[in-house]
């Protein structure tokens, strides 16, 4: 039986299902970062925009935050920018266009303003119901004029605050329909219409987030093209647009045109701002976060370097944005291999920020890097050391949110992963136990959410030799996820896998484990392909089995299937 020993075959990517508890939105942080030759992925950290921001208009696609040009100076350009807020009954006011194409813009333009600081303002104050009816009031309103024949840039412009609002209320289905209203509207708008150019962009960010990255590109290429007709081709106006193509071709694969304009980008930054202008920092996190995504961190690291140069030059070598820059570039020394400097840089990182005071304690950034640098220090074998920090924000948790907080569950499962890579499988008993309390008492005994300390839990009983106990969790959490996922669903599999392993030593027969092998086998050649090592790894128990049981008909179609994708796989499994 040695053969089967117990491994999760699924890739994290499984973990990316959301716990529902109020605190509980983030994913659960397994570990995940990699040396240079590992698979996995790297996501590097966006230095938060009101970092970079600065004396320019803040437009208010950029509190969705999908064109990352959230920094770049928008001087004196019409625009939808965030002004200071006047008052605004919610009760009676509604945003009026004008019939008069010669009426009062600027009158126009504030009234946008208002009920787009109204709606955020609602929103931030808990006032979620008041905010929503203040968009459908003023939806309605709209809606009459375009149903009566009026599709103007006043209506195009009404929408689109409209549509930024739902998409900070987070209704994105309301979202789409708006977003084909205004398709039709602007497309019959001719390109001198004031404001268009601002809708656009807002339009193209909004496509970004919610994935259309084609619809995207064109609209953020309209809007290009009216700002290079207004200012020339060297204005700093056309960074906003630049960015945007520049993520939507990166998103679509287009990766040669995307680095060409990221470059045009910073091109012209470097001709309008000069050389070490802070304004760089966002082109060339964007271009080095899309080499990075194409494995080329020698690139790479060229610009993230000169992000790092670039705030010690304007705040100083101690400063808070020093030290998220210095955890970027670790990300990138992560990917080339260099593990000792990526060390050195996120103990850097983290004491500078601390020190500066640039962040508090128990901010989600610092919490990230904390875990990424103990799940680096794992990686090169120092596991002591990275669980000192998985400790440490156990304990910062506990400290601001209370001990038994639903946040602290990610804390308490990373630390029992540790322990069990450390063999201290009693210790990740506990801990898991506690997780698993917590997330009962949160969200109850049935939600899907449960099923990650659940299935930890049961691996940890195995390795303790409970497997009575271990087989129930692990039937249990299939159940669940079943009813929650459906029963070919990736979750699902991932149980299964969990459960054929303790049910092996159990002593389960061998016709009911190879059925649950095959539930598996069906479910990782519909999600990984077929040629994947997830199905070699499944493959080869279906093998050991048939042959077991001596099903030698069914088996060698089978073997000889495994055979060549034992040959594919042949140098990442010496590796």
């Amino acid at each position: 039986m040695g053969l089967l020993i117990f491994v999760f075959h699924f890739p994290q990517r499984i973990s990316q299902m959301r716990m529902h508890s109020e605190d509980l939105t983030k994913d659960v942080m397994c570990f995940s970062l990699c040396l240079k030759r590992q698979k996995c992925n790297i996501k590097l950290y966006m230095i938060p925009a009101s970092t970079i921001v600065h004396h320019g208009v803040l437009r208010p696609f950029a509190t969705i935050g999908s064109s990352g040009a959230d920094g770049i100076n928008q001087g004196n350009h019409v625009s939808l920018g965030v002004l200071a807020p006047n008052k605004f009954r919610r009760s009676r006011t509604l945003l009026h266009s004008s019939s008069n194409p010669s009426g009062d813009e600027n009158d126009f333009e504030r009234q946008l303003q208002e009920l787009f600081n109204a709606v955020k303002t609602m929103i931030k104050m808990g006032n979620k119901k008041d905010a929503i009816d203040l968009l459908q009031a003023n939806y309605e309103a709209v809606k009459e004029q375009i149903d009566a024949g009026a599709k103007g840039m006043e209506q195009a412009a009404i929408l689109d605050i409209i549509v930024l609002g739902y998409m900070l209320v987070g209704d994105l289905k309301l979202v789409r329909s708006l977003l084909d209203m205004m398709d039709k509207i602007v497309d019959g708008l001719k390109d001198d219409e004031a404001l268009l150019d601002s809708v656009l962009l807002h339009m193209g960010s909004v496509y970004s987030t919610l994935g259309k990255f084609e619809k995207s590109m064109l609209m953020h290429r309209r809007a290009l093209e009216i700002l290079e007709m207004t200012y020339g081709k060297d204005s700093a106006f056309l960074i906003t647009p630049l960015l945007g193509m520049a993520k939507a071709l990166g998103s679509i694969g287009r990766v040669t045109k995307a680095v060409e304009i990221y470059h045009q980008a910073i091109a012209i930054l470097e001709l309008s701002r000069g050389a070490e202008s802070e304004d760089l920092v966002v082109p060339l996190l964007g271009l080095g976060n899309l080499l990075i995504k194409e494995r080329k961190a020698t690139d790479a690291e060229i610009h993230f370097t000169r992000i790092l140069n670039i705030y010690k030059r304007s705040y100083g070598e101690n400063d808070g944005r020093v030290g998220i820059a210095m955890c970027s570039l670790a990300h990138v020394k992560c990917a080339k291999g260099d593990a000792d400097v990526a060390i050195q840089l996120y103990r850097n990182a983290l004491r500078i920020i601390k020190d500066s005071k640039y962040m508090a304690l128990d901010d989600d950034i610092m919490e990230k890097m904390r875990i990424d640098l103990a799940e680096l220090l794992h990686v090169v074998g120092r596991g002591k050391e990275g669980r000192e920090l998985l400790e440490e924000c156990l304990l910062i948790t506990e400290k601001y949110k209370g001990e038994d907080h639903p946040s602290s569950v990610t804390h308490l499962i990373n630390l029992a992963t540790s322990y069990s890579r450390s063999k201290n499988f009693v210790e990740a008993e506990r801990l898991l136990r506690t997780s698993l309390r917590i997330m009962m008492k949160t969200v109850g005994p049935d939600d899907q959410s449960i099923t990650f300390p659940m299935l930890h839990l049961a691996v940890t009983l195995y390795h303790l030799k409970q497997d009575e106990e271990a087989e129930q969790l692990a039937l249990k959490a299939l159940q669940i996820r079943e009813a929650a996922f459906g029963k070919e669903s990736l979750p699902v599999g991932e149980a299964l896998d969990c459960l054929v392993s303790i049910q092996t030593r159990v002593g389960k027969d061998d016709s009911e484990l190879l059925d649950l092998l095959k539930r598996v086998l069906i479910i990782q050649e519909k999600e990984f392909g077929y040629e994947s090592e997830e199905v070699m790894i499944t493959l080869k128990k279906i093998v050991f089995y048939l042959d077991k049981m001596g099903r030698k008909d069914e088996k060698f179609p089978l073997q000889k299937r495994l055979s060549l994708l034992r040959n594919k796989h042949k140098e990442s499994i010496q590796y």
